[in-house]
């Protein structure tokens, strides 16, 4: 009677693997939904304003020449109201799941700062042509994966005369 009850349950073990194997989502498109989140550590100023166009990731296997661009949250954002733990989701999209090599921030030209009451431009060797680029070499999971991006603002920020203060982004990968 025992050796009926085991063999039944190996048959009935081995069809329902098959039944749940069978009805797994298709991930044969092998992509990934990244997302790439934005934060902050604490600087002292009322105001980092960084003004984001873009974000674009390069991949292994994927032309170097070509960048993915990502659906991106266009628009200025203040650095500091995403301090603490806080951060914002700036952009996602779908692309190949492999190696992320490196991720480009495109940046406008409405970027400041603001200390103590005065706002002050904020100019960005480079920002706005080539980007900011990132290194990154991470593997992406399939189906779904995130990423944050710490801008570190006071890393970041340089004051070159008594109203003149450059952006030269020192970003993270968390």
């Amino acid at each position: 009677m025992y050796p009926r009850i085991f063999a039944g349950l190996i048959v009935l073990s081995g069809s329902l693997l098959i039944f749940l194997s069978a009805c797994q989502k298709d991930n044969s498109q092998n992509t990934t939904h990244l997302k790439v989140h934005l934060t902050d550590n604490p600087y002292n100023a009322t105001e980092v304003n960084v003004d984001i166009k873009e974000v674009n990731v390069k991949l292994d296997g994927v032309d170097s020449a070509n960048w993915v661009s990502l659906n991106t949250q266009a628009g200025v954002y203040n650095l500091l109201d995403f301090q603490n733990g806080l951060d914002t989701l700036l952009a996602q999209g779908i692309v190949p799941t492999g190696n992320l090599k490196e991720i480009r921030f495109v940046l406008g030209s409405d970027n400041s700062i603001t200390i103590d009451s005065v706002n002050y431009p904020l100019t960005i060797p480079s920002g706005s042509e080539s980007g900011l680029k990132i290194k990154v070499d991470k593997p992406l999971r399939a189906s779904l994966d995130s990423l944050v991006i710490d801008f570190d603002a006071a890393m970041s920020i340089f004051q070159t005369g008594k109203d003149d203060f450059k952006l030269k982004p020192v970003l993270k990968v968390k």
